[in-house]
């Protein structure tokens, strides 16, 4: 069942999120303390049976100099080849050393990012909220920047990003800070048009949100989570995107994908899966992105 606007309605629905008029400020000076720091990137050679892929436990130095881990898979004995950044969704991980060879096999050089202090569990949507200066997703998405810095480093001029729920969020976010990015990918983008989201989304993770509201009896965090909102970084993004939505999807609600992706200001497409929830076009969606990215990035005249 639908979980949301219909489809119609959706192609009309707007936003009615408002940019803080510092934003661009706040993030500017963000991403400045962060670089003032030594990115010290560093690659590990990882032994693993794989034959055509090599992969290399990569370090770097995020938000406040702390170390962020990823995975680096390239195609065997490659050097300098166009990257593919990954970000993994709410409560995961990086995986293993040998998992998600799908870039790496189609040519990419793949940087698979492992979010700071998520190994499984919750409460990080809530973690320092009450100043902006100090929440969890502050950190996240510096981290986020720092990693398309590192795999530049490591080689790679051209780069994409892409990622699932949180993943696809900040793949967005990734988008608005960096400008010079080939392509993005967010497939079911969470954490945009977030007051519209915990007004219609009843399951986790936006339930951490309004059982913080309600117990602690405040609705003062507003402003501060306005920084972080997916459609913020979507109105100062210009790489080509791809967006992707199931309207059965009842974690991250059609409308604030929809919110986005009208918001998003650089070309743009959008899968619509009538019949899909969370997972909107699962495989399907690797495939448009996989086509997407080659054209941008392998097959750049």
């Amino acid at each position: 069942m639908l979980t949301d606007l219909t489809l119609d309605a959706l192609w009309e629905y707007r936003s009615g999120y408002v940019r803080p008029d510092d934003f661009d400020e706040f993030w500017d000076s963000t991403l400045a303390e962060a670089r003032s720091l030594d990115l010290a990137v560093e690659a590990v050679p990882v032994d693993t049976p794989l034959r055509t892929v090599d992969v290399y436990d990569v370090s770097f130095a995020g938000f406040g100099g702390d170390r962020v881990r990823a995975w680096l898979r390239t195609p065997k004995g490659a050097t300098g080849f166009p990257a593919v950044v990954q970000y993994h969704g709410y409560g995961g991980n990086r995986g293993s050393a040998v998992e998600n060879l799908t870039w790496a096999s189609a040519g990419f050089a793949h940087l698979q990012v492992q979010v700071r202090d998520q190994r499984g569990g919750t409460g990080f949507l809530t973690r320092g909220i009450t100043d902006r200066s100090t929440y969890f997703y502050r950190r996240v998405f510096t981290d986020a920047v720092r990693a398309i810095d590192a795999v530049r480093v490591l080689g790679s001029t051209s780069v994409a990003v892409l990622g699932n729920s949180q993943g696809g969020g900040i793949a967005l976010a990734a988008a608005g800070l960096v400008p010079d990015l080939a392509a993005v990918h967010a497939q079911a983008p969470f954490l945009c048009d977030i007051r519209r989201a915990l007004n219609v989304c009843g399951k986790p993770p936006f339930t951490e949100l309004t059982t913080y509201l309600a117990e602690n009896r405040r609705s003062d965090v507003f402003p501060a989570l306005s920084y972080f909102d997916g459609l913020g970084f979507a109105a100062r993004a210009t790489a080509p995107a791809w967006f992707s939505v199931g309207l059965m999807d009842d974690i991250v609600p059609p409308s604030t994908v929809f919110g986005a992706y009208h918001a998003y200001a650089g070309p743009k497409e959008i899968a619509v899966w009538e019949h899909s929830a969370h997972e909107a076009g699962g495989s399907d969606d690797l495939d448009i992105a996989l086509d997407a990215f080659r054209s941008r990035l392998l097959e750049k005249p």
